[in-house]
């Protein structure tokens, strides 16, 4: 069987990491990523779940506040400011 060579560019930090990983275990990286390559095409699918973090600003429990609070303002519970500029500098 021919073999072919798979390059990916990861930062070093996260290869160091990966490879103590593999080597902590018994294998070696070209065997843990054909193990990723062989789950994938076996599968059919990536073999783990992938999400998207979520933003925190709009998380529900922040938009729950963010609702409370303009509620409570139209309710007249709520003390104007003037804005406050800053120099950044």
């Amino acid at each position: 069987m021919a073999l072919a060579t798979l390059t990916a560019r990861v930062k070093e930090e996260d290869k160091a990491n990966f490879d103590a990983f593999c080597s902590n275990v018994g294998l070696n990286t070209s065997t843990a990523i054909n193990l990723f390559v062989k789950a994938v095409l076996r599968e059919n699918r990536i073999p783990f779940e992938i999400t998207q973090s979520e933003d925190a600003f709009f998380s529900e429990t922040n938009l729950a506040y963010v609702k409370k609070s303009v509620q409570e303002l139209r309710n007249g519970k709520g003390t104007a400011h003037e804005l406050i500029e800053v120099d950044d500098e």
